[in-house]
């Protein structure tokens, strides 16, 4: 498997910032909601810590900009999970409204459909590389 498919441009300047802060917020809205739900269960079922797991796993890479399509909608996922009550999570501030989590969902949608941007451990690994050829030391032979 090429994992070029998985990612279409790796944009820099403003829209890679942009991207950047996108994943940046996303990142640390998933770990704050992970940590909150490790420190706040008072009994952790298998679950609820592989749930944990996963939403601090996600959070963490896309942080860095790894493997940032696949990690964004399973942290989406996650959130998805969390507000239809499929995980039994004990909601602590901020997240006491589970209709506080819907733009964490639609910023991981949208961070999955454009992809890591420049500024990325993915652009790093797995981004376009420019090949060098260096100029001829003599002229071809006709």
């Amino acid at each position: 498997m090429q994992l070029h498919r998985l990612f279409s441009a790796f944009p820099a300047g403003l829209p890679g910032a942009g991207l950047l802060l996108l994943r940046a917020v996303v990142g640390a809205a998933l770990v704050a909601h992970g940590v909150l739900c490790l420190v706040s269960s008072d009994r952790i079922t298998l679950v609820v810590s592989v749930s944990t797991a996963l939403l601090l796993l996600s959070g963490g890479c896309l942080l860095i900009g790894f493997l940032t399509p696949i990690l964004s909608l399973l942290g989406g996922l996650e959130c998805l999970g969390i507000v239809w009550s499929w995980f039994p999570f004990q909601l602590l501030s901020p997240f006491e409204s589970k209709l506080a989590l819907a733009p964490i969902i639609a910023m991981s949608i949208a961070i999955a459909l454009l992809g890591p941007g420049a500024f990325s451990l993915d652009a790093r690994l797995f981004g376009w590389k420019e090949i060098v050829i260096p100029p001829a030391s003599r002229p071809p032979q006709d």
